[in-house]
């Protein structure tokens, strides 16, 4: 049968013991340094709790008392153990009001991040442990680009830091080679062939093909409240991190979320962090936002070639799209959401629906 570690919530200091001994034994403090060679101060100390049994002394007082060094030894370990675990149990405490903040808590446990847990101050411990700070209150600080990014109503920031630590585990795991800018450039035309492929196909053969120019690409289920699409940083000078969230995206705005992440790799500085959200409406628009989308935007369907394709007048037919996208070697989802964003821009109210059934979802494995 199973028991479960006594863990005391008091503590006996060695010098408990050696006052009592002493006093069994009719011995003086006094007696007792001429009889260690230790300084009636380092005794008294030791007595008042002050200091602790260095092994020396265990040496020393084994010999007197005829105990084991040893005996002296564990009871100052023990000592030692159950004072550092009563004061960490008493700053795990301070910690619970941020614990409640971590609702994607479940999620976690869920995709194998963190350990299950039932008493709350394990689940602190948890939290503190895959986020590598010494208390929660600076997880807002270590992941500041999630506190202030995004405008999007009753978004948890607690849960997006939580999402964005998966991906810097993950990330890491990933071997590539050092990031080369050259080869990203030239695999361009191999990444935009992949919006042809299924889930499965692209979750391997995108990694793969990233990883070739140093770029690791996570894929991390998405967690409740965080309304994200993908998020870039730098996890060294040497390797780039792509963050994409399984969450059943539509094709043409998961594509577009990878190239606008690759548009801040090519553009944008090495120290800067972004996050990309559902609503991008929601989303603080800055100049480097806009450029990444321009990049994402000429990148995946060439301006020349689409305007040729709205001067044909075919953009309101099915097999009109689906023969550019062949001609253009892309997805036929990605061009009816171009379609359907410019139709709403310009004020049409039902053009997301007119081409929903060209807009299909990627379903991935752990979405």
């Amino acid at each position: 049968m199973a028991t479960k570690d006594y863990n005391p919530n008091i503590t006996i200091h060695p010098g408990v013991t050696l006052k009592e001994l002493l006093e069994n034994l009719n011995m003086t403090q006094t007696d007792l340094a001429e009889r260690t060679g230790l300084t009636p101060k380092t005794i008294n100390e030791i007595i008042q709790e002050k200091n602790p049994i260095s092994p020396e002394t265990s040496l020393k007082l084994s010999a007197v008392f005829g105990m084991s060094p040893a005996f002296w030894n564990n009871l100052e370990r023990n000592y030692q153990e159950t004072m550092a675990r009563i004061e960490r149990d008493k700053k795990l405490e301070k910690e619970l009001p941020f614990l409640q903040k971590f609702h994607c808590y479940k999620d976690l446990t869920k995709w194998k991040y963190i350990p299950e847990a039932s008493d709350q101050k394990e689940k602190v411990l948890n939290l503190l442990n895959f986020f590598g700070v010494s208390s929660l209150e600076f997880v807002q600080k270590t992941y500041q680009v999630a506190f202030r990014q995004s405008k999007q109503k009753n978004l948890s920031n607690e849960c997006l830091a939580a999402w964005l630590r998966c991906g810097e585990i993950d990330g890491i795991k990933i071997e590539t080679k050092p990031f080369d800018r050259d080869k990203l450039m030239s695999s361009i035309e191999s990444l935009r062939a992949l919006t042809n492929k299924g889930a499965t196909e692209i979750e391997k053969k995108l990694q793969k093909v990233c990883a070739e120019f140093g770029v690791a690409v996570a894929f991390v289920p998405y967690f409740s409240n965080t309304y994200v699409d993908g998020a870039t940083r730098w996890l060294s000078t040497d390797k780039a991190l792509i963050q994409v969230s399984l969450r059943g995206a539509h094709i043409d705005r998961f594509w577009f979320t990878f190239f606008h992440e690759i548009g801040h790799l090519l553009k944008h500085g090495k120290k800067d962090q972004f996050v990309e959200f559902e609503d991008r409406s929601n989303r603080m628009i800055e100049v480097k936002e806009r450029e990444a989308d321009e990049f994402a935007s000429k990148t995946l369907i060439p301006e020349s070639e689409f305007q040729q394709f709205v001067s044909s007048g075919k953009v309101l037919s099915d097999d009109g799209i689906n023969s550019f996208a062949k001609k253009i070697n892309i997805s036929p989802a990605i061009i009816a959401g171009r379609i359907a964003h410019e139709l709403s821009e310009r004020g049409s109210k039902n053009a997301w629906k007119r081409f929903s059934h060209l807009r299909t979802r990627l379903h991935f494995v752990n979405s």
